[in-house]
């Protein structure tokens, strides 16, 4: 099954536990929008979070380095520096995601692999024979003709209006974009980061204030199998990432929330 299909998303709402999944992890979020030190310190669990978040991503990516090492930029690995600037960039990236989301794709692939791929090649897909990194041993990605065109269905897909949580559109971003590994390098960074933007974007998360992709480190073996069960296109296999997804804001969110505990206790 093609995720990406016509009205895909109400179906994959749906499915078994993904409702329940949705509320569950919508009430920690609100939760955390809640908490008084917001009020005041904003700024700063949002900006904690984009650290926390890129590193953990960074770390996904096949990146050997720890949180103190990514605060202190003591590392000259590609994918460290790759995932700060793209995290670093997603708030001016949110205006313009659902309208032109290519035009962000390729802009996150030039933050992203920077320092690792020849300047012409920085915001261009892949083409026939390139080869594609894959930190998550999920295989071959498809040919670049299937990519354009699953791309294509993104693109619709992120500029239809609809009721569809944010949570199961950005889980379907996430899972579709490290399916195909559209550009060859840091794709991980990329799709991480379109989750994200697609959360902030879609008002579940306004404030950036959630690092996803730390519930994904956390869970890293999780990860892999719930993204190959997307792969599959079985029913099972994508409430599977669905839910995974859903896991992984919730531990982010609880993380943030002892971020700002900490802060009220100066």
């Amino acid at each position: 099954m093609n995720a990406v299909t016509s009205d895909p998303l109400r179906r994959i709402a749906e499915l078994p536990g993904v409702g329940d999944a949705v509320e569950e992890t919508r009430t920690i979020v609100d939760r955390l929008l809640g908490h008084r030190v917001l009020r005041r310190r904003s700024s700063d669990v949002s900006m904690e979070s984009a650290l926390r978040g890129a590193s953990a991503s960074a770390v996904l990516e096949g990146a050997d380095a720890s949180l103190e090492q990514v605060r202190s930029a003591h590392s000259d690995d590609p994918r460290i520096s790759g995932a700060l600037r793209v995290s670093g960039e997603i708030g001016t990236l949110v205006p313009i995601w659902a309208s032109a989301p290519r035009q962000v794709l390729a802009r996150l692939h030039a933050l992203a692999a920077a320092d690792a791929v020849p300047a012409e090649s920085l915001g261009r897909p892949r083409s026939d024979g390139e080869p594609a990194a894959d930190p998550l041993n999920i295989g071959a990605p498809p040919e670049p003709g299937v990519v354009a065109a699953r791309l294509g269905a993104l693109d619709t897909l992120l500029g239809a209006e609809g009721t569809v949580p944010a949570l199961v559109v950005s889980a379907i971003v996430h899972g579709e974009l490290l399916a195909l590994r559209p550009f060859g390098w840091g794709d991980g960074l990329i799709a991480r980061a379109a989750a994200r933007l697609t959360l902030v974007d879609r008002g579940l998360d306004p404030k950036g204030l959630v690092p996803v992709e730390l519930g994904h480190e956390a869970a890293r073996d999780e990860y892999g199998r719930a993204l190959r069960g997307y792969l599959s296109g079985t029913p099972e296999g994508v409430a599977h990432w669905v839910l995974h997804c859903c896991r992984a804001v919730t531990a982010g969110a609880r993380d943030s929330l002892a971020t700002c505990e900490a802060l009220k206790r100066g």
